[in-house]
């Protein structure tokens, strides 16, 4: 049973000692109620604060944007869809809101402080993440120079470039850290809750191929390719979190591959492109996947020679 820590502020516990990450945030005392409670959170959390958010920063931008003449249903549409710069600045704001709806449901839900849902060790492994990231822009612009390298290839710079490029730089990091906390972070923890009647290790996985599931369903309207890809991104991110007992390789990962993402798609046909993107051929699908792979290979490498911790400490007392 998690012990409790009192803080002059509140009461918070820590997980069982050497519990894998997919129970940092699980009392396995309290059965299968904190879960459920927090999955209708997370649910709330993204059916009403991200669009409710939306709104509210496409209402601004609307101002700010809209062409003479347009309306605001019209302009909501186009923004949406990346076609205005504002459009993806609120977008990946509203989104960041997980960040908040995650950390709010560990803290007063769960009783964790904010760091357990970073890493097991607890708190944020800069240095490692950061090698993680490093490896992700060699890997993944290796593979963009292999595939959009070729005659293929037609860049073009638009009009107001440098303040796309800034409003990815600046948003697109929080928008993949709010996806990595609420799927890899949050709701691998519930599934791993709600399974506490399986054994440990099949709980475990279940949580990384369900939460890899539903990232990939919630990406909407794509073909087979398409969902292969996403689905092997979230099962591979899923892997990182256990073999390296964090979220920072996942989220090195995302980051690097959204900032480029969006940063090659400014010079190829806009940004609207990779947001309206519903269909991949097999081949880009397997490059993807592959390039992910050998991130993903080289993060747990990257643990091991780091000896990063995969479990909980075996004392507690860390929140005190």
């Amino acid at each position: 049973m998690a012990t409790r820590a009192v803080s002059r502020r509140s009461t918070v516990t820590d997980p069982e000692p050497r519990a894998d990450y997919t129970r940092v945030l699980v009392d396995s005392s309290a059965g299968p109620g904190p879960g459920l409670l927090g999955l209708i959170g997370l649910l709330l959390g993204y059916a009403i604060i991200v669009p409710g958010l939306l709104y509210a920063f496409l209402g601004i931008g609307f101002l700010v944007e809209c062409n003479d003449g347009e309306g605001f249903s019209t302009y909501y549409k186009r923004a949406a869809g990346y076609h205005t710069v504002g459009g993806l600045i609120a977008t990946h704001l509203a989104l960041a809101s997980l960040i908040v709806v995650v950390l709010v449901l560990a803290r007063y839900l769960n009783h964790r402080a904010p760091r357990w849902v970073a890493s097991v060790q607890p708190g944020i492994r800069w240095r490692f993440g950061l090698l993680v990231a490093v490896v992700a822009v060699v890997v993944l612009n290796l593979t963009q120079l292999l595939v959009r390298g070729g005659a293929d290839a037609h860049y073009t710079v638009p009009r107001y470039w440098w303040v796309w490029l800034l409003a990815i730089i600046i948003t697109s990091p929080l928008q993949a850290l709010a996806e990595e906390m609420f799927f890899r972070g949050y709701l691998m923890n519930v599934i791993s809750g709600l399974a506490l009647n399986l054994p440990e290790k099949a709980g475990r996985w279940l949580s990384v191929v369900g939460s890899a599931l539903i990232f990939a369903l919630m990406h909407g309207t794509q073909n087979a390719w398409l969902f292969a890809d996403r689905l092997a991104f979230g099962l591979l991110a899923g892997w990182l979190v256990i073999v390296t007992g964090g979220l920072e390789a996942g989220v090195a990962a995302h980051v690097v591959n959204n900032l480029f993402a969006f940063g090659y798609a400014v010079f190829l046909g806009g940004v609207s492109q990779a947001r309206g993107m519903t269909s991949m051929g097999w081949v880009d699908a397997a490059w993807d996947i592959g390039g992910f792979l050998t991130i993903a290979l080289a993060g747990w490498w990257i643990g091991n020679l780091m000896r990063v911790a995969r479990r909980t400490p075996s004392r507690q007392g860390i929140s005190s």
